[in-house]
């Protein structure tokens, strides 16, 4: 069996854009892939075309090969939009050989050690009434591990968002939110790396011990020594690592014991391949995986035959909730069957692959050149969103 074509497509799906990926071959079994990096599609469409070049014709089955080729064949390796294409064409890589062989991926990955992936789902109400009123249903519909509103923490409508003013009244309302919902929730919440190392320790020591189970991304992860100066200042866990691009970037978080929970995110971080290593290397300093799953049905299969293939596996994200009747990242006309979803959990497929179907006549609505929030402080300059 051989490689004939590996085709991108950046398209529309729900509310955003996806890139996915397909890998054919001349035995007519082909497999699909995705990628994490949000935003920048197109540029990773460009590198899977790169890579394409020098894949056509080779053994599908060699997936670990393919790796090590994708990444060491330029001078310039790694970076987040070439890991991201790599990851993509891996998953797909993965999905194909499943379908080939007649199992399904977690059996590539050493066999299912759960039957159920549990999920941490996410309220969406403003900080105040409304986001206690969700943990709470949250609760009730079955979800153990939830992330409080962090979208609109202390975000304007005019773009405008400055940490200082934030920080104090979302951590009351945290501390409200605690005691509404108790101690059986296991609370959490993503500042999106929005926070200087001042402003994260004020935030954390705001609240009593207990409050919030972990804190996601309160600071960019570019300078692990700036997480272990928080570290030092907060006895909060830490979940990091959404944004790593391969086993290298989570070298320090892990061998420092700066991060508790590992967001790895599958699409990013370098498919199957990779995401085994770091969940190895993870297990043996007793961290869990808490992965990172903001995409579409592909990247959500991936995770769950990941999540169900490791031992140290947490929660998976999910955008599913109770409240919002339609699935923001799926549409059934393309994806005509992904992994089942009940009772705050996703059932662990054994269909061939990785269980999705996708429609590739339905993948018809053009790639939307939409771009991320630009947040600006008062003062007019820039600041991360």
């Amino acid at each position: 069996m051989k490689i004939t074509d590996v085709r991108p497509f950046p398209v529309w799906v729900g509310h955003r854009n996806q890139l996915l990926v397909k890998v054919e071959t001349d035995a007519n079994v082909s497999g699909w892939g995705e990628s994490g990096v949000s935003g920048r599609e197109l540029a990773v469409a460009g590198a899977v075309k790169h890579y394409r070049e020098f894949l056509v014709g080779k053994d599908p089955m060699r997936a670990g090969a393919l790796w090590q080729e994708m990444y060491r064949s330029q001078y310039f390796e790694g970076g987040r939009i070439l890991t991201g294409a790599i990851s993509a064409i891996d998953i797909a890589l993965y999905d194909l050989k499943g379908k080939a062989l007649g199992v399904p991926v977690h059996q590539l990955l050493g066999g299912k050690q759960r039957d159920y992936v549990p999920t941490m789902a996410t309220t969406r109400g403003p900080i105040g009434p409304e986001m206690i009123k969700q943990a709470k249903d949250l609760l009730n519909a079955g979800w153990i591990c939830m992330r409080l509103s962090s979208e609109q923490m202390g975000i304007g409508k005019d773009g405008v968002f400055e940490p200082r003013e934030s920080i104090a009244p979302t951590a009351e309302w945290f501390i409200r939110t605690r005691q509404e919902v108790g101690r059986k929730a296991v609370l959490g919440v993503d500042y999106h790396h929005r926070l200087s190392v001042a402003e994260a320790a004020s935030f954390c020591q705001m609240m009593p011990d207990g409050t919030l189970d972990f804190v996601e991304e309160p600071i960019r992860d570019e300078c692990p020594e700036a997480y272990e100066a928080l570290r030092k200042m907060t006895r909060m866990p830490f979940a990091i690592g959404e944004e790593f691009p391969s086993k290298w970037a989570f070298l320090p978080y892990v061998e420092r014991g700066i991060t508790n929970y590992a967001r790895v995110d599958i699409c990013n971080v370098g498919g199957f391949t990779e995401a085994m290593k770091v969940a190895g290397w993870c297990e043996a300093h007793y961290i869990d995986l808490l992965p990172h799953n903001p995409l579409g049905p592909i990247c959500t299969a991936a995770s769950v035959h990941l999540a169900a293939a490791v031992p140290n596996f947490s929660w998976l994200e999910t955008w599913k909730n109770p409240w919002d009747r339609e699935d923001r990242h799926d549409d059934s006309r393309i994806f005509p069957t992904t992994v089942k979803f009940e009772n705050a959990r996703f059932v662990v497929p054994d269909t061939p692959g990785l269980g999705v179907e996708v429609n590739e006549g339905a993948l018809v609505e053009q790639f939307r050149f939409w771009e991320a929030p630009h947040l600006r402080r008062r003062d007019g300059s820039y600041t991360n969103w």
